[in-house]
């Protein structure tokens, strides 16, 4: 079977990276389109994957309409080439669109319950949603609920295991504690009306932190230059390694907020809408704290963050609730394999026998 598989975001490449590896391993064909934004290129070559480029899209909710005609006519163009059987997303609706010309299935992936133009443009025309049973938003007939997080399909112990020499790259010693912030672009359309933590607050959190351990900053906005000396010195492909040995992580990133609930590490996640997954990551495991991006919300959570980062026990706690986390939910890249593999008789079992995924159970192997 030949798949054709679309990259919008760096964390796609994270989602798929694993089932690619896996049905490529039972013999299907498998070609790649993405889009050109800041880390996707770097990621796909580091993992030496060849791609088709569909271009770089629009921060503007205008330039974002007139972007789905150039996507689509580029994707059209590789697939009338390639003529894949199935298209694979998280969240995009171009390979839909394509999928549904040409009569064939759209997988769609998702996470995100204000992607609501995302969903206006893509729900007619997919074959299925495919989210994690937490997803605050019922799709209807097309919908497929897992137990399970997205970020699975890459830190799930099955397929990562974090690598030590992150400490070089970060230049300081082993076993240092360090804080990484993350600050995001609030560019996606669904950022619409966002605007984050303030920058009074991040040289804020800069200052105050910086008594309890080292503090490093992901940005993807350009920093002012009194923040530059905080940018973290390492390649995009091993931010999961500074994740995973990380005493805290504060910052407007969901998925950064949920990859360290997969690796144990606390985080703080400040976003006016939230997400439906890192609210159960933390009702159910206390692994994530999630906050509104107001002024008041900013102050608690900065007092939170000195809270978690006094507790010397925080790291064993942190480990404890992640095996929990892992006891309740699959293993979500052999179910996305299993799935993708065998459709459509999948979705038809699934719609059946939803406790079918069970097989699919996160037991780590030996």
């Amino acid at each position: 079977m030949k798949i054709l598989i679309d990259i919008n975001h760096p964390a796609h490449v994270h989602y798929f990276k694993n089932s690619i590896r896996l049905l490529r391993e039972k013999g299907h064909d498998i070609i790649i389109t993405a889009r050109d934004r800041y880390p996707v290129f770097p990621l796909l070559d580091a993992y030496n994957e060849k791609y088709y480029n569909r271009g770089k899209g629009s921060d503007h909710v205008i330039g974002k309409l007139l972007y789905i005609a150039v996507a689509n006519a580029r994707l059209l163009k590789i697939a009338l080439k390639a003529k894949p059987d199935l298209f694979l997303s998280f969240g995009t609706p171009y390979p839909n669109h394509i999928a549904w010309l040409m009569r064939k299935p759209g997988i769609n992936f998702q996470d995100t319950e204000n992607a609501s133009l995302m969903f206006a443009i893509t729900k007619p025309f997919a074959s299925v949603y495919c989210t994690p049973r937490c997803f605050q938003k019922d799709l209807g007939e097309k919908h497929i609920r897992f137990d399970g997080y997205m970020e699975s399909t890459y830190l799930h112990p099955n397929y990562f295991t974090p690598n030590p020499s992150i400490y070089e790259l970060l230049k300081i010693p082993p076993n240092q504690k360090y804080i990484i912030l993350r600050f995001v672009s609030w560019k996606a359309s669904h950022d619409i009306g966002h605007r984050g933590i303030s920058l009074e607050m991040k040289r804020k959190l800069v200052k105050q932190l910086s008594s309890y351990a080292s503090v490093f900053i992901s940005s993807e906005a350009p920093l002012p230059q009194d923040l530059l000396p905080y940018s973290i010195p390492i390649p995009p492909q091993r931010m999961h390694d500074a994740l995973a040995f990380a005493s805290l992580l504060y910052g407007e990133s969901a998925t950064m907020a949920s990859e360290c609930a997969m690796l144990g590490t606390s985080s703080i996640y400040l976003d006016n809408n939230g997400r439906g997954y890192t609210k159960e990551e933390e009702k159910k495991y206390h692994l994530v704290f999630n906050y509104t991006e107001s002024q008041q919300h900013q102050e608690e959570s900065l007092q939170k963050a000195m809270e978690l980062l006094s507790n010397n026990q925080l790291r064993e706690e942190m480990q404890l609730r992640r095996k929990k986390m892992l006891e309740n939910t699959i293993d979500v890249t052999a179910f996305m394999t299993w799935f993708v593999e065998n459709y459509p008789q999948s979705r038809a079992l699934m719609k059946e026998d939803p406790n079918f995924q069970s097989k699919f159970k996160s037991v780590e192997k030996e």
